[in-house]
């Protein structure tokens, strides 16, 4: 069966900012009608401004279906020309915009060899990979060492971020036939098992400066993965982690999780997690994003929380994560 790239209703619906609402269609719209923010740096700005946003970290659309890609040295020709033109959205505004790096991880060689072009070459502070297996592996396989040793070295944040294509081993969707659903089976298990992975798989570890992110999949989970993570640690009949490091101790090191503006938990949990530990998104401009208002969202939902965790939650977090001084 041919594998499939990009969403299922077209290219039309990436920039239907406003679809989740009503506010616009998006079962007819075309490409060059979506929100020209996505595509034009001077027309994102004031859609910054309209929301107090200071700045945005931009992660890829189109791209997010490119990890089903079998062939590495295209997949790396696809990934570099994007990363060369956001380099190029982002030139007009440095202390605003900023580009998160996609690297091919159908091959360690190349996502390295990316890695260090966007990081040396771009100026770029953070890379984007998806969850879910590249080459039918997990992300602490020991073929991947390399990778996180060369992100440490560079000081280069990975946010995991995964897609909606479904062309890449994805957990539980074969369950559901539903979009919705699958949705949110994909977004949420895939990146709980990626977090796994790199705390109970021993990656953050073994590389005690790597910062790791967990971005679009909700946020409200990783509070009891991480209490299940510790129980498995402290009970001698379970632990075969050969971890000295207890897992939430690790994330509180070397993890962030990113919350969306309607997720009633944040105002609960962001003490419990660490509100410098919390990120959270526009998704602008796709079609179940939140604009205007996503900032407002957010601060509604942390009511009564202190100034101190306000501040965690809606900046520090950010700062902490893409080393932003």
């Amino acid at each position: 069966m041919a594998k499939k790239f990009g969403g299922r209703r077209g290219l039309g619906t990436l920039g239907a900012i406003g679809a989740r609402d009503g506010v616009v269609c998006d079962d007819t719209m075309t490409y060059n009608e979506g929100r020209k923010g996505g595509f034009d740096p001077h027309a994102r700005i004031p859609d910054m401004d309209a929301d107090g946003i200071d700045a945005a970290f931009l992660y890829p659309s189109i791209g997010l279906s490119l990890g089903g890609i079998e062939d590495p040295q295209l997949a790396h020709a696809l990934y570099h020309a994007y990363n060369c033109w956001l380099a190029d959205y982002c030139k007009p505004y440095p202390d605003r915009l900023f580009g998160v790096a996609m690297l091919p991880l159908h091959s360690v060689e190349l996502a390295i060899q990316e890695m260090h072009f966007a990081r040396k070459e771009l100026g770029f502070r953070a890379s984007f990979i998806r969850p879910n297996p590249y080459n039918n592996k997990m992300v602490h396989h020991p073929d991947y060492e390399p990778f996180w040793k060369a992100a440490e070295e560079l000081d280069m944040a990975i946010g995991f971020h995964e897609g909606s294509s479904l062309n890449m081993p994805t957990v539980g969707v074969d369950r559901f036939e539903g979009r919705g659903a699958q949705h949110i089976i994909s977004h949420t298990m895939e990146m709980m098992l990626a977090c796994m992975s790199v705390i109970w798989g021993g990656v953050c570890e073994r590389h005690p400066k790597i910062r790791i992110s967990f971005l679009e999949s909700g946020g409200g989970w990783v509070a009891p993965w991480l209490d299940r993570m510790d129980r498995h640690f402290d009970d001698q009949g379970f632990n075969d982690s050969g971890l000295k490091t207890r897992p939430s101790e690790l994330f509180q090191r070397n993890c962030w999780i990113s919350f969306e503006p309607v997720e009633g938990s944040i105002k609960v949990l962001a003490d419990y997690i660490g509100p410098h530990k919390v990120l959270w998104a526009t998704d602008y401009p796709h079609p179940d994003g939140f604009f205007p208002g996503a900032p407002k969202m957010m601060l509604d939902r942390l009511e009564g929380v202190s100034p101190q965790t306000k501040h965690g939650v809606m900046a520090g977090g950010a700062i902490g994560f893409y080393g932003l001084n």
